[in-house]
């Protein structure tokens, strides 16, 4: 392992006229796969986000909002003010190697599993850093664009059973769709997955490489939460708040794929039963917290990214209200605001591009408990939101200094952070105290 230090303040000067501060390169709108969008307003500006002390109470960004004629629906809504972590800490490298991975699962003892989403394959990590071959008898996935093998999660029953559930893009006859797929663990020199089964099919069936959702969250009552994309292309971005259509929303199954009875429109004609929420773009940041609720970050266009606390049978909105743009700069939205349809928590505009999530509950960093930890591409940071009554009441970008894609962060059985980061030689890092 390669461990290096990085303080928890990153001083850089601000910029002032078209000056871009020493070692810094200019930020930009993005979409989560990277690519720059066409320029205008907010992603038009040279800047970096601030770090460090904010008397003033400033926000993280510098730069204007792509689309200003928006105003938040309530005061914070948007643009806290930046706050510094006073806690020094260091991230060490535990492995590298990795072709984009995705995802990160702990083993009882430690070990983690570990995604790589375009070759669909699963790893056996040690904390140490040593890899596993790839683990054998896992489906076949379409890995192009945002496709491929997404989230794993360990069954509620591992100890006994050894299942675990991963997420992928299923090649399918007209198409493809997010599938969720379980079976048990067969560890050892060459370690293998017997007895797979798929227990949900995103439906319809429909081409594309995009927004299929993916992530996985396990209740304490031993139900699945799988949050899924409205796939981009403008058939499915119709379907988003269509009962009759997965796309667009976070489902609620039993682990063998069955639907809970408690689930809210269970019986109503024309309603998929395994619905819990509706009116969303493309979740790949999902959490419980501390009351066992669960909050997303879900992707926006070109502005607009939200945060949200998800309640039962809610609609949220997409595509009918929003705070972003087309990447065309063209607009989405006649209005941020709708009858019926809830407000986001918090926004971003400029994006962040989220992608992994969890909610602070260790020991190793007393001053970031209860924070949400989120991991930004197109931003290259770590977002830490501080929060006080569901609200968001501070702001930071940790891990600036790293110019890396931060794909995951999960929280690790001592309470450390562990990230993966986007890119074709992808990392495995850990965040401690120094």
């Amino acid at each position: 392992m390669r461990a290096f230090l990085t303080s928890s303040v990153v001083l850089v000067s601000l910029l002032s006229g078209s000056g871009l501060a020493q070692g810094q390169r200019p930020r930009t709108s993005s979409d989560q796969s990277g690519n720059l969008a066409p320029g205008r307003a907010g992603d038009s500006q040279q800047s970096v986000p601030r770090t460090g002390p904010n008397p003033a109470g400033a926000p993280v960004e510098t730069a204007p909002p792509n689309v200003p004629e928006f105003e938040p629906a309530f005061p914070g809504q948007t643009r806290a003010p930046a706050v510094e972590t006073k806690t020094p800490f260091q991230v060490t490298e535990i492995a590298s190697g990795f072709n984009k991975p995705w995802a990160i699962a702990f083993l009882p003892d430690r070990r983690m599993l570990v995604t790589e989403k375009p070759t669909g394959s699963l790893y056996i990590v040690t904390p140490e850093g040593a890899k596993s071959p790839p683990v054998a008898g896992l489906p076949r996935v379409d890995g192009r664009g945002q496709g491929g093998l997404l989230d794993v999660e360990l069954g509620p029953d591992y100890a006994k059973s050894h299942l675990i559930y991963w997420t992928y893009y299923e090649p399918r006859e007209g198409g493809n769709g997010l599938a969720v797929a379980r079976a048990r663990l067969v560890e050892g020199a060459k370690p293998r997955v017997e007895n797979v089964k798929v227990i949900f099919r995103m439906q319809p069936t429909l081409e594309s490489t995009l927004h299929a959702g993916g992530r996985l969250v396990f209740t304490p009552d031993g139900k699945l939460f799988v949050t899924l994309g409205e796939r981009s292309i403008l058939p499915g971005r119709v379907q988003a708040r269509d009962l009759k259509s997965h796309f667009g929303k976070i489902v609620r199954i039993n682990p063998d794929g069955s639907v809970p009875k408690d689930n809210p429109f269970v019986g109503r004609k024309g309603a998929r039963p395994e619905i819990w929420s509706l009116g969303h773009r493309n979740i790949l940041s999902a959490a419980l917290d501390g009351k066992n609720r669960l909050w997303v970050v879900e992707m926006g266009p070109r502005g607009g990214d939200e945060l949200n606390l998800i309640e039962v049978g809610k609609d949220y909105g997409w595509p009918t209200i929003g705070y972003g743009e087309e990447y065309s700069g063209e607009p989405i939205h006649k209005s941020p605001q709708g009858p019926g349809m809830e407000q986001p928590v918090y926004y971003w505009d400029p994006v962040i591009s989220p992608s992994g999530m969890t909610i602070y509950s260790g020991d190793l960093f007393p001053e970031w408990r209860d924070n949400i930890f989120i991991g930004g591409l197109s931003s290259q940071a770590l977002v830490r939101l501080v929060m006080k009554n569901d609200r968001v009441v501070g702001e930071e970008r940790l891990l600036t200094d790293m110019n890396a894609r931060i794909r995951e962060v999960v929280q690790g059985p001592e309470g450390a952070l562990y990230l993966l980061t986007d890119e074709s030689n992808g990392r495995l890092l850990k965040l401690t105290p120094r």
